[in-house]
């Protein structure tokens, strides 16, 4: 089918031919009305389009692209932090981007108001996942599952006012792990905090503390009506007290406690789970803190949140990225979705990787670190000319045997730019093929850090190359 432009210009050339052959008359004006509405039709199509609207080339608010160097760095701390989930036992999960909208309503309280609903498009309201941990619930009561512990990574969304120096974005990743099922108590509580405890001492982030509360014995002795006004004033000196072990045993001394049944089983948990944390060597990370409070409703036990204890020069540089690290326990959101309202015990630790990653990022630029975006561990060179061939063999056979190459996209290209390439992009090793090396057989291999050459038999190249980078 010929051009739309083009279609025009036929149809109203017949019609102009028409009309000349046409024995009635026809009136001048009329002729040159068509004439002048052909042209500007023709013009309209055939004219290349000058004006460009005007518009900034920019991401969306609250969102940004990950560069290359970037996605190194985020890549190993995504790395780090599933190897840990990995190295206990969790089942790698994952669920939709959007769910059904009454699947997240009422189960965030005020925070129910930054999630992101789109617009209906197949008879189905739906919102983007405003975390991990609703559709983990929903996927448990969905599927029958009674005992699972998972991890999972993926994006999120929150309607929200992002604020990028610390962080904080409309659309983000969250690295998620969670233990469901009836289990005794604190022994699951006591594994997410040690998880937690790992990757932080693994990441390197500086010091850290993790404070714990319990939201239920805070609701229900501090928020609630009813509550015995000498109680309240004694939970509300508390309140204001931090610590481990000391203080819980503290609290079961105070005789206006010990009488509050709801609170003395609360302090009785709080005391097992320093127990186990003790044993675990990680009590002293861990401080109990009655001030602490998470915004999401479906906590329903024990909370705590990880935050980084800055020096004198970190707090002068910025370093303020709020918590890095929190979790609890959610033992009803499970029966929430199940038609008969079967419960299953949760609790779970979400890690901050957008958090973590700008902290270690602003490090990387105070200290000048360099970034490999690349993995390549051999290049294959020559200074000769019209020997694209054999490279194209030769990295084939580096790429069969499982190393990681690359060679320059040209018939010729000059050996010194070559090399340049290689010192930029930090590949260890070249490998060299010329005219000397094809008579005698072998295939010359360069250091580039040293630039030293060795001679290497072909046949014995790739085993002496595994062999190196082995030892590296």
């Amino acid at each position: 089918m010929p051009p739309f432009g083009f279609l025009h210009m036929r149809v109203w050339a017949s019609l102009f031919g028409q009309l000349l052959r046409s024995p009635r008359a026809v009136c001048i004006r009329e002729v040159h009305f068509h004439s002048q509405f052909a042209e500007a039709v023709l013009t309209s199509q055939l004219k290349p389009q000058q004006e460009k609207s005007n518009f900034i080339i920019k991401t969306p608010k609250g969102t940004r692209d990950i560069s290359p160097q970037q996605m190194v760095v985020r890549e190993k701390i995504l790395d780090m932090v599933v190897g840990c989930f990995k190295r206990h036992g969790a089942k790698r999960l994952d669920t939709p981007a959007f769910e059904l909208k009454e699947m997240l309503t009422e189960k965030y309280g005020e925070d129910s108001g930054l999630i992101y609903d789109l617009k209906d498009q197949g008879g189905e309201l739906l919102s983007l996942r405003y975390d991990l941990t609703v559709p983990f619930a929903r996927y448990l009561a969905m599927n029958k599952v009674k005992k699972m512990k998972r991890y999972h990574v993926g994006k999120v969304w929150r309607r929200e006012s992002p604020t990028i120096v610390q962080g904080r974005y409309r659309e983000f990743c969250q690295c998620d792990f969670d233990i469901a099922g009836q289990f005794d108590p604190m022994i699951p509580d006591a594994e997410c905090l040690k998880i937690m405890c790992e990757i932080l001492s693994g990441l390197q982030l500086g010091d850290f503390i993790i404070k714990i509360s319990w939201k239920d014995v805070r609701h229900e002795m501090v928020a609630k009506k009813g509550l015995a006004p000498e109680v309240a004033d004694r939970i509300g000196d508390y309140v204001q007290c931090h610590g481990g072990v000391s203080l819980i045993e503290q609290m079961f001394q105070d005789p206006r406690l010990s009488q509050n049944k709801q609170a003395l089983d609360g302090l009785g948990d709080l005391k097992l789970l320093f127990e186990y944390l003790t044993l675990f060597g990680i009590a002293e990370k861990i401080s109990f803190d009655l001030s602490l409070a998470r915004g999401l409703d479906y906590y329903t036990g024990v909370i705590y949140e990880a935050v980084l204890l800055q020096t004198p020069a970190q707090a002068q540089e910025s370093f303020n990225v709020g918590s890095v690290a929190a979790g609890g326990r959610y033992d009803k959101l499970v029966g929430m979705f199940d038609p008969k309202g079967h419960k299953v015990p949760c609790v779970g630790l979400s890690i901050g990787v957008e958090r973590i990653f700008s902290i270690v990022e602003q490090r990387m630029k105070t200290f000048g670190q360099k970034i490999r975006t690349t993995e390549t561990q051999v290049f294959v060179a020559t200074p000769q000319k019209n020997f694209l061939h054999e490279r194209l063999k030769l990295i084939a056979e580096l790429w069969d045997a499982g190393i990681k190459a690359e060679l320059l996209y040209k018939n010729n290209p000059k050996l010194l730019t070559q090399l340049h390439y290689c010192e930029d992009m930090g590949i260890p090793l070249v490998v060299i093929i010329g005219e000397q090396e094809m008579k005698e057989g072998i295939i010359k291999l360069r250091s580039v850090a040293s630039r030293e050459e060795v001679a290497i038999k072909r046949e014995n190249l790739v085993a002496e190359i595994q062999k190196r980078l082995s030892e590296s």
